[in-house]
């Protein structure tokens, strides 16, 4: 029975297709890497193992380092509680260069829309995006938009890159994490990708939710000064969510990982949703919290930091880095056992970013 066909009765677990792209292939998990590393970088002349899979590249220049980052955005509902697809795409590709250790200089927005989608409605996201951007104190210095018939892009689709300048002292890179570093969270887990569920499927639990979408680039600022050249790796758990993001980092960076099930914060009305619809919470999308690897002796120096600013105030530490098992992410349970945390290999919760 081939699993990757849903007509044949069988489980409709993605398997080894390679004829056609899944669902699953936007994951942000194992299918999606598979993607990545078999078609899209040997087109660009490149290999998976050439080097890790940035959140944000840097760009050699003559002057300061800088860093670029390119991010399309999909999610539906367009809107939700605590944002919309508007401020989700300044937010992202904010973040994404945050996790470089780079403030934004500049960003691009552009925009695919469907042949009678309500001009209210792209107002709103407009709007939106514009003042996340100033928020994040970044311009929108350039754009494009673009109209395509009726069911082509299922409303508005919205793509978004940004330029960023690098901090000086830190740079974190996702083969950086080392043994013994401290795993840090900046926030609590689950709020974006229940809520965006909830809100399309009309299951109420957005009434106890919002979105944690927000720019984290402040943050990150405070991180670096306190804690310097000892940020050894940063990520912001959206697709695929924590188990995707600690499992990149253990894989590009040669390590085990131990992370541990207790210290994880997790709101009671997500731990609720996740319970009823049997999902794993390390598998829900963020927007709003990074997972960062420090160097044990100044890593209680930068949960402080992060502490005092309030995109960090629910920071915790959750685990620690291994020499063994590399590339082996291990979650230590309440209980006491130990069993993999491993990427997700089909797609939980699609179109949520």
């Amino acid at each position: 029975m081939n699993a990757a066909d849903p007509t044949d009765g069988g489980c409709p677990v993605p398997g080894r297709e390679r004829s056609r792209v899944l669902l699953g292939h936007g994951s942000g998990g194992r299918l999606s890497a598979e993607l990545i590393g078999e078609v899209l970088l040997p087109a660009l002349g490149a290999a998976a193992g050439d080097g890790p899979l940035e959140d944000a590249a840097v760009v050699t220049s003559a002057g300061p380092a800088l860093a670029l980052s390119t991010d399309a955005y999909v999610v539906s509902p367009l809107f939700f509680a605590g944002g919309d697809i508007g401020c989700l795409a300044v937010h992202g590709t904010v973040n994404d260069l945050a996790m470089r250790a780079a403030m934004p200089l500049a960003l691009c927005l552009a925009y695919v829309i469907e042949e009678g989608f309500p001009i209210e409605d792209l107002r709103r996201v407009a709007a939106s995006a514009g003042a996340a951007a100033r928020a994040a104190g970044v311009p929108v210095v350039t754009g494009d938009t673009k109209v395509v018939g009726r069911g082509a892009a299922d409303g508005l689709f919205v793509v978004s890159t940004g330029l960023g300048r690098r901090l000086d002292g830190a740079a974190p890179s996702a083969a950086g994490a080392a043994p013994g570093d401290a795993v840090l969270l900046s926030g609590t887990l689950g709020n974006h990708g229940i809520t965006v569920l909830s809100t399309r499927e009309g299951l109420g639990f957005e009434a106890d939710l919002r979105s944690d979408t927000r720019p984290l680039h402040r943050l990150v600022e405070a991180m670096v000064t306190a804690g310097g050249d000892a940020l050894h790796a940063l990520r912001d758990p959206t697709r695929g969510g924590l188990a995707s993001a600690v499992n990149e980092i253990a894989g590009a960076s040669g390590v085990g990982i131990e992370i541990e099930e207790t210290a994880l914060p997790v709101p009671g009305p997500v731990r609720a949703a996740c319970e009823l619809l049997g999902l794993d919470v390390a598998h829900v999308a963020n927007e709003g919290c990074l997972v960062a690897f420090v160097a044990p002796d100044r890593a209680e120096r930068v949960l402080a930091a992060m502490r005092a600013r309030p995109e960090g105030r629910d920071a915790v530490r959750i685990g620690t880095v291994r020499d063994r098992e590399p590339g082996t992410v291990w979650l230590r349970t309440a209980v006491g056992s130990r069993r993999v945390l491993d990427m997700l290999v089909g797609e939980q919760l699609p179109r949520i970013c």
